[in-house]
């Protein structure tokens, strides 16, 4: 093999490589949605038993409020090492009464999805900022100093005898 013709494949290696990181990636999370199954839910008619085993178990369940259970479907697409971006969203809310029965059914799409963007690696606070020194340092001889409130400088705490 002749040195033009090693150069050759290495660049049509790279070449491939680098066309297959712009290839766009499909993922889809959570539930799988039939529109059959989510229309035959109806208020009134069923409970969380039948909701049970007509969707199966879902996403999440409430804490507050009777437990409403949610059934969240995502299709999202990124290119290469990107993170991905929700294409489509469909979230199920279903909303039960105190005996269980179900009382509203509300569907919301990607227009209720949250972009988060983090504010670095810590939390911004009011007041003043301290460094690493001084979160290791600061408290030395706060602790027991005197006049530092009642009960809490000197020995014992107590009133001081004449």
């Amino acid at each position: 093999m002749s040195v033009s013709s090693t150069r050759l494949a290495a660049l049509g290696i790279g070449l491939a490589l680098a066309a297959g990181a712009c290839t766009p990636l499909r993922s889809h999370q959570g539930y799988v949605v039939d529109t059959d199954l989510v229309n035959s839910i109806q208020p009134g008619v069923d409970n969380r038993q039948s909701v049970l085993q007509t969707l199966g178990t879902p996403t999440i369940t409430s804490q507050f409020n009777g437990g409403d259970w949610y059934y969240v479907a995502r299709d999202s697409r990124n290119l290469g090492y990107t993170l991905p971006h929700p294409v489509s969203q469909i979230t199920l809310q279903i909303s039960f009464d105190q005996a269980g029965n179900v009382t509203t059914i509300r569907r919301a799409g990607v227009d209720q999805v949250a972009d988060i963007s983090p504010y670095g690696k810590t939390t911004p606070t009011l007041g003043r900022q301290r460094g690493f020194f001084q979160d290791l340092f600061g408290n030395i001889g706060a602790v027991g100093a005197p006049g530092a409130g009642p009960g809490q400088g000197g020995m014992g705490g107590g009133r001081t005898r004449p």
